[in-house]
């Protein structure tokens, strides 16, 4: 896609910040350390969600606004354990009220580290994602560090087991990339 503009638009701590806004929206959901900033920079083609080597840093939803009329939704990342159980208690709530209070949700993009499949906590957001009934697109990220016939296994694992299709992923790749642009534009067609 040729993005003209992006640019961090808001970053929400809690309910009472979260804007309300009727533009499209891709939300991004995932374990901590998993790739989300990584993926959201790749596809935006630009460096503004903030990477570490230490998982756990995204404690907010953070919105980019891309072309003024889509939003890329990022949200805290879960299954980290060095945060206090208060934090991690805020955070699961902040995660909730913006699924309750989200409009014109066009896809949820739920990324799994291709190395460890769905875990427990993954299986968990799936659930929120679908109780809310929003489109879903499973991103298999970090797809470099596992084999293409692993690759194909988990894609058809997803499949069979949990009726996802997913998508692999790797930043060192732009074929996974153009796939997920292809499904987003899709889905903001009105």
């Amino acid at each position: 896609m040729n993005i003209k503009i992006s640019e961090l638009a808001g970053t929400f701590f809690n309910a009472s910040q979260l804007p309300l806004d009727s533009r499209p929206k891709i939300l991004f959901f995932g374990r901590s350390n998993v790739g989300k900033s990584s993926l959201i920079n790749t596809l935006l083609e630009r460096r503004l969600a903030r990477t570490s080597s230490m998982p756990g840093k995204t404690l907010s939803v953070n919105y980019y606004l891309v072309d003024r009329r889509l939003i890329f939704a990022d949200l805290p990342g879960y299954g980290y354990a060095r945060v206090s159980k208060d934090e991690s208690a805020r955070v699961r709530r902040l995660i909730s009220d913006f699924l309750a209070r989200v409009e014109n949700v066009r896809l949820a993009a739920l990324l799994i580290d291709s190395r460890h499949g769905f875990l427990p906590p993954d299986l968990d957001t799936l659930a929120q994602i679908v109780e809310k009934n929003l489109p879903i697109l499973t991103i298999l990220t970090k797809s470099d560090k596992i084999s293409f016939s692993q690759q194909r296994n988990l894609i058809e694992q997803f499949k069979d087991k949990y009726g996802l299709a997913a998508i692999s992923f790797s930043i060192k790749s732009p074929a996974g990339k153009i796939e997920i642009w292809r499904l987003i534009k899709e889905a903001i067609k009105e």
